[in-house]
């Protein structure tokens, strides 16, 4: 029975959570969803509610007084925001990812979803916004149960296919351009770059076991540190002809005692005749 209530555990099979706020830390229905909403007490992700204020907010396209305004300017706008919100939060340490959402239902627009690195850091980000003002509102921050946006964003939207639009119950994540997001991210890579430098060991010197094991090739050499004579002509014929040098002749047997006497005899003889 805690197997199968494990395994269905956020989902839509599961009648007693909320798959919803499971998924995306958000629910259309709000605290009068009829399905539980676990809160976590701590978390690496922080949800500031309805944060971004685009320039559109009523009518996609169109400013409030009716004019309709360039995508460049709206995207100029939300980059501007996106790099101030970075620069702030990033005061308290690595972050791992920041999205704001683009959708337009109440329980999401304006949505932003900061994960950092560590949960200390989440905490310490959380506890400095509490009573703070952007932009003249009040922010509105606590932990999510977010840690994997892959199952919170909507895949759709990012093929460019979501037929639900701005009312998407998943995250419709705003992209960033390539060159902000090399500024603001590229520096952790720059710093772990420099920590995996500074942080090898340096070559230490070698242990009693490590001189014992290169005696035998430390006797093979001379006092100015060469290799002897014989491992020279040897390496070099190996060299030049390309094949093991050539045993040597075996040496010749040794005489008896018989052998020698008859010699020595033979000696005595012939210096005898002279």
């Amino acid at each position: 029975m805690a197997e199968h209530l494990a395994s269905i555990f956020g989902t839509e099979k599961d009648r007693v959570n909320c798959p919803f706020y499971f998924k995306i830390g958000a629910c259309r229905h709000g605290d009068r969803c009829s399905r539980l909403h676990n809160r976590p007490t701590t978390s690496p992700t922080l949800l500031l509610s309805n944060m971004y204020q685009r320039p559109d907010m009523i009518t996609p396209g169109v400013d409030a007084q009716g004019q309709t305004i360039d995508p460049r300017k709206i995207q100029e706008h939300f980059e501007d925001f996106y790099e101030d919100i970075f620069e702030e939060l990033n005061k308290f340490g690595e972050i791992e990812s920041l999205n704001v959402c683009d959708n337009l239902a109440d329980h999401m627009i304006g949505n932003v979803y900061v994960q950092f690195r560590e949960e200390d850091q989440a905490a310490a980000a959380l506890q400095a916004l509490q009573g703070r003002f952007y932009s003249g509102r009040p922010i509105i921050a606590d932990f999510s149960p977010v840690t994997d946006f892959r199952e919170a964003t909507c895949r759709q939207y990012e093929e460019n296919s979501c037929n639900r639009g701005g009312y998407c119950n998943f995250m419709h994540v705003k992209a960033i351009g390539k060159e902000l997001r090399r500024k603001l991210f590229g520096r952790y890579r720059k710093y772990r770059r420099s920590r995996s430098r500074s942080a090898s060991p340096r070559r230490r010197s070698a242990s009693p076991r490590h001189r014992r094991d290169r005696e035998p090739r430390d006797r093979d050499r001379g006092r100015n540190g060469r290799r002897s004579d014989r491992h020279d002509r040897e390496g070099s014929g190996r060299r030049k002809h390309g094949s093991p040098r050539r045993s040597r002749s075996p040496p010749p047997a040794r005489e008896g005692s018989e052998e020698r006497r008859a010699r020595i005899e033979q000696w005595n003889r012939e210096r005898e005749e002279e």
